[in-house]
């Protein structure tokens, strides 16, 4: 027997759901930066996208599974329940890789932070004046990134959520029944 959806049941499977996309995309994010301190422009550029391919495919095969399974295991469950549980998946899962991002960008070092402002610079040819006022910027960059990372993450769950959830109900509509048989041939 199938237990019955509620709102705080699909909040309960939304943040496990946020959690497992944050696990994700977090250790994407780990593995980039730990590719990054070895130095090798090359290798960092190969991993990094790499990485975010892996992430990519796999939050969306982590939708599709969650969302399989939420229809599966309650009783009821609408278009618009599983868009719900995605969105709010996105949101909180949003939060925990905009925080963890924030956090690293917090952590870095002076050194490594005052290399890549340098780098830019001489790839977008800025004066000194503007590299000045980039310092400004740099100060609220964990806190910039967060707003921004989690607006991205929301976004790309809505938009993946809105797709996934029309998918799943109408792949069951092809799936057909599951109580046959398949040694038992078909009655004409």
């Amino acid at each position: 027997m199938k237990k019955k959806l509620d709102n705080n049941a699909l909040w309960n499977e939304a943040a496990i759901t946020g959690l497992f996309f944050a696990a994700v995309s977090i250790g994407c994010l780990m593995g980039k930066q730990l590719v990054a301190g070895t130095g090798n422009a090359f290798l960092t550029q190969a991993v990094s996208m790499v990485l975010w391919l892996a992430e990519f495919a796999g939050c969306i095969v982590l939708m599709r599974q969650r969302m399989i399974r939420l229809r599966d295991t309650y009783s009821g469950v609408t278009i618009q329940d599983s868009y719900k549980f995605g969105r709010r998946a996105a949101l909180l899962s949003g939060l925990l890789v905009a925080s963890a991002q924030a956090l690293i960008l917090m952590k870095m070092p002076a050194d490594s932070m005052e290399t890549m402002i340098g780098q830019l610079a001489s790839q977008l040819q800025l004066s000194s004046s503007e590299i000045d006022s980039m310092g400004a910027f740099v100060d609220k960059l964990p806190l910039w990134t967060f707003i921004f990372q989690w607006i991205y993450c929301f976004l790309y769950g809505t938009v993946l959520s809105a797709i996934m959830s029309r998918y799943v109900f109408i792949q069951r509509l092809f799936d057909g029944p599951k109580d046959d048989d398949p040694s038992q041939p078909d009655e004409q």
